[in-house]
């Protein structure tokens, strides 16, 4: 039988607007600031009625535009504090919000505009050349590609090459203060979908999963739900600040820090991307109470020196998602703290889970790699390699599948990659393999595409991964499969960490003991200056396999990627 959550909660049917901003009128406070610019707080800044105006407004300017429900506006940037404001104006105009990867080069950010069928994009001023590129080779016209950046906040801004400015996209404050949205207060009207966030899916190329109002607001709420079994959540609540760098066109990110935020009332502070030593700033600077990580910057946090020179004794939490993370990096972290502070917990979902869907009760302490329990009204399986059979006993490694209000509509305009991934009575096949502990536990162990096969034997990245990032020298790491002679081996990538030296063979005797013949790193250890990561934080293993069959190939091996 599936692991069911031991919470219920109820989920409405309505807007994911009304949810967070009550209605198009009511009172919201024009004192309490729910986005701040980080580098400039106390000049730039939203307040929560500000946020619902300017959503508004730009709701009306997509309307004016010829936006009509259902069409599609893709934002390519990076975090801004007019990146909320654009995705809920998207949706107050019934249109759809798809946010596209700021690293991205033109061929792949076409892909988007061509696969989501896009009407509008709304593209960073630091990334005009780029998307102008991409729109003429998805077809879209120029004057449908916006320049976007936050001088609009100042009365200031301009269009560039040939592009006109977002600010036409804005209608005036008097024209947003009498808009309102569609209420959505159906099970059929909350099924809508609000947004296309692309993933990759359990396999193959990126695909737009559909998450509707039914979902966003179903996983918003699970979320919430479990912070609110804390014993003193509401004064944790009261004095709640988040820092906000990881990228909002994730669907971490993006549901985490709008609707999560807004919903909590917390205020979030926004770094337009990653920056260690800032965001250590920061949370010194704006007594961050909770940080909220991908695991290279959980790993950093424990291999970096200048970590220990900054005041982080207003953090009361942290967490962890987006990929696997070994226990003994977290126990390192933990370390920052007085004991019994801090206790690092991870959790676990996919975009098409909405953003999560596995997670810790606050009032446990983890003491293990576990992702925890189903959330409120989700549930949770372990299958067989067959896709039949449940595997019933404890501690057996098969498929996670996964059940629950939350899990997207589908894959957009993929009808086939749907049936593939999603079963009729809504169980969704993750791809991650998985496990359930003796209490009852959660662990992902890893993706299953990208489970090495030696010797007919499943070897999960992850677990070598943790392994080496327990050695003193080592700063980062990555293992991939790489075939040679036929034969599949475990080949690690590894960043030591600065001032310190080791050589591969430190590398594999330090793995000596710790793992089975067949876990060994018998691939080779490569040394790199960084490994390649998306924004999210997972690892491009593709971009390794890749870098390997090189490697391989100048070596005079024969590689099989």
């Amino acid at each position: 039988m599936p692991y069911k959550s031991r919470w219920h909660i109820d989920i409405p049917n309505t807007h994911l607007a009304s949810l967070l901003l009550k209605s198009p009128t009511a009172p919201l406070s024009q004192t309490h600031r729910c986005y701040l610019e980080a580098a400039r707080p106390d000049t730039h800044y939203l307040t929560t009625h500000d946020f619902r105006l300017w959503s508004q407004r730009v709701a009306v300017g997509l309307r004016k535009a010829g936006l009509k429900p259902g069409d599609r506006v893709l934002l390519f940037s990076g975090n801004d504090l007019f990146f909320p404001v654009v995705f809920m104006g998207i949706i107050m105009a019934g249109g759809i919000f798809t946010g596209a990867n700021p690293t991205y080069v033109a061929r792949e950010l076409a892909f988007q505009l061509q696969d989501s069928g896009a009407t509008i994009m709304i593209c960073a001023a630091a990334s005009l050349d780029t998307g102008i590129e991409a729109a003429q080779i998805a077809g879209l016209a120029r004057d449908k590609v916006f320049v976007f950046d936050n001088a609009i906040y100042d009365n200031r801004g301009a269009g560039q090459k040939g592009c006109p400015y977002w600010g036409e996209l804005v209608a005036p404050p008097e024209e947003g203060l009498g808009f309102a949205w569609e209420l959505l207060d159906t099970p059929a009207l909350a099924d809508t979908t609000l947004a296309l966030n692309y993933s990759s899916g359990t396999t193959g190329r990126s695909k737009g999963v559909e998450i509707t109002h039914k979902n966003y607001v179903a996983n918003m709420l699970q979320y919430t739900h479990m912070g609110t079994l804390h014993p003193d959540y509401d004064a944790r609540r009261a004095r709640a600040r988040w820092l906000c760098f990881l990228p909002m066109y994730h669907a971490m990110a993006q549901s985490i820090f709008i609707a999560g935020a807004l919903w909590r009332g917390t205020p979030v502070y926004m770094m337009p991307r990653f920056d260690f030593i800032q965001m250590l700033e920061y949370t010194q600077k704006f007594r961050i109470t909770d940080l909220i990580l991908v695991p290279p910057v959980v790993v950093a946090l424990a291999k970096h020196p200048a970590v220990k020179k900054y005041d982080l004794s207003s953090v009361e939490s942290v967490g962890s998602g987006a990929a696997p993370l070994g226990r003994e990096v977290c126990a390192e972290v933990e370390k920052l703290w007085p004991e019994g502070k801090i206790n690092i917990k991870q959790g676990w979902g996919m975009t098409e889970t909405t953003c999560s869907l596995l997670g810790w009760d606050p009032t446990k302490t983890s003491l293990s790699a576990s992702v925890g329990e189903p959330n409120a009204n989700c549930e949770a399986k372990i299958m067989a390699e067959d896709g039949v059979t449940e595997l019933l006993e404890r501690n057996q490694r098969g498929e996670l599948w996964v059940r629950g209000q939350n899990i997207m509509k589908g894959y957009w305009h993929n009808q086939r990659a749907t049936r593939e991934t999603k079963t009729e009575d809504g169980w969704l096949r993750t791809g991650d393999i998985a496990y359930v502990d003796d209490e009852g536990r959660f662990h992902v162990v890893d993706r299953l595409k990208e489970l090495i096969k030696v010797k007919g034997n499943q070897v999960a990245p992850a677990e070598l991964e943790a392994l080496l990032l327990e050695h003193p020298a080592v700063a980062d790491a990555a293992v991939v499969g790489v075939t040679v002679n036929h034969d599949e081996r475990p080949r690690a990538y590894i960043v030591l960490t600065a001032g310190q030296s080791a050589t591969a063979e430190d590398i594999l005797r330090f793995m000596d003991g710790k793992v089975s013949a067949t876990k060994r790193i018998t691939g080779g250890v490569v040394f790199l200056p960084a490994i390649p990561k998306n924004p999210s934080g997972k690892i491009l293993r593709k971009v390794l396999r890749e870098l390997a069959a090189v490697e391989l190939k100048q070596a005079g091996a024969t590689a099989k990627l």
